[in-house]
This record gives C-alpha cells, sequence and structure tokens, in this order.
C-alpha cells in the first residue's frame, strides 16, 4: 500500500508522461483529487429527477459542447455547472484512457488537483450532493462485484463500492480502478468483459 505523504507525488508522476490512446470521445468527466495530506476523491451523487442515471453517484462532467476549445475544457466546464468549481481552482495533471457508458457514448476522465477547501455547491437541476472519499479508501476496501448492468444486450458484472450511504458502481467505479491500477499499481482483480472490449475496439 502507498503511504500516505506519497500520494499525490505518485499520482503526479504517473500520469504526467502518460498519454492516453487519442479517439475520438463525446464527453468528459473531471476526476477531482483534493491536494492535501489525506487526500480525497471529490464525487457526486446525480439528482433523483434527472433522466438519465438518476441517484447514481458520478464524477462531474458530461457531453462534449461544439464551443468547448478542448475535451479537457468540456470536464471543466461541466464541473463548473454541476459543482460549482471554477475552471481556474484546477490544476489539470493528467488523463485517463476513455470509456464506453452503457449507454454508448466515449468518456475521457481528465484529472485535477482541487484545493481542500475550495467551496462546492451542488446545482440542484443535476446534483443532490457532493461529497469525499480518501484516495486511501480505494487502496484498501475491497471491491464487490454484485452490481450488474445490461450493455449491448448483455448482463455485464461490474466492481463497486459502499461508502457510507453512498454505493460507487459502473463507469465511476470502473475509473477509479483503472487510476487505482494505474496510479499505484494496485492489485485489483478485475478484468472488462470481453463484449465491453470489443466494443471499445470497435468505437
Amino acid at each position: 500500500m502507498t503511504d500516505s505523504v506519497l500520494i499525490i507525488p505518485q499520482l503526479r508522476d504517473r500520469l504526467r508522461d502518460y498519454r492516453p490512446l487519442q479517439d475520438r470521445v463525446d464527453a468528459a468527466v473531471l476526476i477531482p483529487v483534493t491536494d492535501e495530506y489525506v487526500p480525497h476523491i471529490i464525487l457526486t451523487r446525480r439528482a433523483s429527477h434527472m433522466n438519465s442515471h438518476a441517484g447514481e453517484v458520478a464524477f462531474p462532467g458530461g457531453k462534449r459542447d461544439s464551443s468547448d476549445a478542448s475535451i479537457i475544457a468540456t470536464a471543466l466546464r461541466e464541473s463548473r455547472e454541476e459543482i460549482g468549481l471554477p475552471e481556474d481552482r484546477v490544476e489539470v495533471i493528467g488523463e485517463l484512457d476513455s470509456f464506453v457508458s452503457k449507454i454508448g457514448l466515449r468518456v475521457q476522465p481528465i484529472i485535477g488537483m482541487v484545493e481542500p477547501g475550495q467551496l462546492l455547491v451542488p446545482n440542484p437541476e443535476e446534483i443532490e450532493s457532493i461529497f469525499r472519499v480518501p484516495v486511501e479508501y480505494f487502496l484498501t476496501e475491497k471491491v464487490s462485484y454484485t452490481h450488474r448492468f445490461r450493455f449491448m444486450g448483455q448482463d455485464v458484472t461490474v466492481p463497486s463500492f459502499n461508502y457510507g450511504d453512498y454505493v460507487i458502481w459502473g463507469l465511476t467505479a470502473f475509473m477509479i480502478v483503472d487510476l487505482m491500477k494505474r496510479a499505484y499499481d494496485h492489485n485489483i482483480e478485475f478484468e472488462w468483459p470481453a463484449l465491453v472490449v470489443n466494443a471499445l475496439e470497435k468505437k
């Protein structure tokens, strides 16, 4: 397990030179990490009245807009709109490979450092609540495999984490698992099902 004091330096070091596959992407999310001795990942719970992913845990983000200068700009704009995080208060330190959502969107995760005391306000039209989870939690907590969803007509088992009243699963959990493996060599035993891998390759 990575020492707490090394979590941020190692994250920066591992992402500094990593270049994700350059594919067409439809949307982006920001994975905000607080820059402090015990760093936390900031997540949201989507509002229950949303048409899609209602009540689910997610990172701030959304579809790319024609006015966005880049996919990073998409992630930053959506974070400002959803949780009130100003673009100039985020230090982007890297990206992960994109993921295909269950509705077929290719989503790019952007990693950004945020000051721990940054005021965040959920947009009630989209977000029910904002919460933080210690990075170390994902390095020590056992992953559950009890959640499933339909993908291309088949049932797919996905990783999930239970944190208080929140269940972190689906695409959000996939991204967290990928980040923990890439940044910290975390031995999370999980592989994407072949049908998901094939869908990614065809996108």
